[in-house]
């Protein structure tokens, strides 16, 4: 996710190339699975409405993500897709704002179906609509955005475009404490992101119930989860 829910806010330059192992993407293609947009994964929950605010600092400038769970849906290779909306601010102007879909499957993975972007200037113009792919896109396809069980040492492809979208990620912690500006969470699971194109990595923290709570610099300061 332009979220900072795929691509992280800050990449350093160091460990290229693809992880090792990487989980089997075929319990996502859309010809063989069977989806739901009721998207329950314990730790990437996506019930319409949820909301999560992260802030951080980055190049020296204050950051800030809105991430919600749009009451909309998408269909995306042939599937119907969550739509899933992230605002980011940089220094108090609006940097970009992207549109995510996803879907789950019947055992309760995640998958990723690609973005829309739109990149502004300092005037508020959008400039750059950079890192978009569609799943239905010739030599594109859903990626695994989040198994339907974890275990430590999990790989898998999250973003499937050749040459434009390439993330994968690393589960490497499980179970643990986590705490930031809303509060501790006490059953976390840490992913080490890897932009394969740039080589770049991050981490990010999911709580298991909330969501992101952790994406490199930035933090979640606030979240509405709505009533079941």
């Amino acid at each position: 996710m332009a979220v900072a829910l795929a691509a992280g806010l800050l990449a350093s330059a160091c460990g290229k190339g693809s992880f090792e192992g990487l989980m089997d993407i075929g319990v996502c293609d859309p010809d063989t699975g069977t989806f739901t947009t009721e998207i329950d994964n314990p730790f990437f929950p996506l019930p319409v409405g949820h909301r999560i605010v992260l802030e951080g600092e980055e190049g020296g400038r204050d950051v800030v993500v809105r991430i919600t769970v749009l009451d909309e849906i998408e269909t995306v290779a042939g599937v119907e897709t969550r739509v899933v909306e992230e605002h980011e601010s940089e220094g108090g102007r609006l940097a970009e704002i992207s549109r995510n879909f996803f879907a789950q499957t019947e055992n309760g993975t995640v998958c990723y179906f690609g973005e829309e972007v739109d990149d502004f200037d300092a005037e508020g113009n959008v400039v750059s609509h950079a890192g978009v792919w569609r799943a239905d896109d010739r030599g594109n396809r859903p990626g695994i955005f989040m198994p339907a069980e974890l275990e430590v040492g999990q790989a898998f492809q999250q973003e499937i475009a050749p040459g434009i979208a390439e993330d994968q990620a690393r589960v490497i912690e499980l179970g643990e404490r986590t705490g930031v500006p809303a509060g501790t969470f006490t059953d976390t699971a840490t992913l080490l992101d890897r932009d394969v194109l740039s080589g770049g990595e991050d981490t990010k923290v999911y709580a298991r119930g909330i969501g992101l709570i952790v994406d490199g610099p930035a933090r979640m300061t606030s979240y509405v989860t709505p009533p079941p």
